[in-house]
């Protein structure tokens, strides 16, 4: 059986137009172990300003790393979405995240299927994702780089469909970040999912959904950026925890909230539990 540990995506500082290097060290503050950095192809003027959490994969890669060790922190995964159905986009991009991932000393990268072509079949979306797959899996085996696959767009939103994406290439690397906020929205019960991939889980998005939220958008869309703080809302956190504990790998809890309070809150909730 796996451990279970918590960390926090840098997602939670991107309505306080703070940095990355601000992010660590904050999170580092609250005491969390682990992070998820964010990264982004090119340039992007506002995280060069240092108004924006996210990296450039541009970046040398050791940034992260000297940050994190600066601190006493270790990155859980790069936070890399984009659309494996479109693999103009997504396979050089995620080639590089992967190769940026071993250099950071990352372990795993996080991905989804991403918005679709408009124009295109289900059947053809599913081998353009399996080809994707395909290329980042043959960069990602030689580094040991997992791929989390997530429960976040239109074929991913259910049980069958994540299992789909997540079975179209034979890779021992290739696995699933659990969402539990997005599993909840798109209508379906995030234990009884998350009990289905157990043995394949290798990260977790810890997101809450308030009440409020879940009144107004379950069934009604396949996922949200950000959830709430951990314990204040819909998410049966200790049922989570103990199907996390029943893995065979060890898993980090990647909090997903919107602000610096919510992170704080929520590393509390789920200390109170581990």
């Amino acid at each position: 059986m796996g451990n279970v540990d918590v960390g926090l995506c840098l997602e939670f500082v991107r309505h306080d137009d703070k940095s990355f290097e601000w992010g660590v060290e904050k999170a580092a503050e609250f005491g969390y172990t682990y992070v998820e950095p964010i990264v982004h192809w090119g340039r992007e003027l506002f995280s060069e300003a240092g108004y924006f959490h996210s990296v450039s994969m541009l970046d040398d890669p050791l940034r992260i790393r000297r940050v994190c060790e600066k601190h006493g922190v270790r990155p859980s995964a790069l936070s890399a979405h984009c659309p494996l159905g479109k693999p103009e986009i997504s396979v050089e991009y995620l080639k590089q995240a992967v190769r940026f991932a071993a250099e950071c000393g990352a372990p795993c990268v996080n991905t989804d299927e991403g918005p679709k072509h408009p124009d295109t079949t289900e059947d053809e979306d599913f081998l353009l994702m399996k080809y994707s797959l395909m290329q980042v899996a043959a960069v990602a085996e030689p580094r040991n780089i997992l791929i989390g696959i997530e429960p976040h767009q239109q074929y991913s939103k259910t049980p069958d469909g994540l299992d789909r994406i997540q079975g179209l290439v034979d890779s021992p690397v290739i696995g699933i970040n659990f969402d539990t906020g997005n599993s909840y929205l798109a209508g379906e019960d995030p234990i009884a999912w998350l009990e289905r991939v157990r043995d394949r889980l290798v990260h977790v998005h810890a997101k809450d959904i308030s009440v409020e939220q879940s009144a107004g958008e379950r069934g009604k869309v396949t996922g949200t950026p950000v959830g709430c703080a951990c314990g204040e809302g819909v998410i049966d956190w200790k049922a989570v925890i103990e199907v996390c504990r029943k893995a065979p790998r060890d898993l980090v809890l990647s909090v997903e909230c919107g602000t610096v309070d919510q992170a704080a809150k929520s590393l509390e909730h789920l200390k109170s539990l581990l």
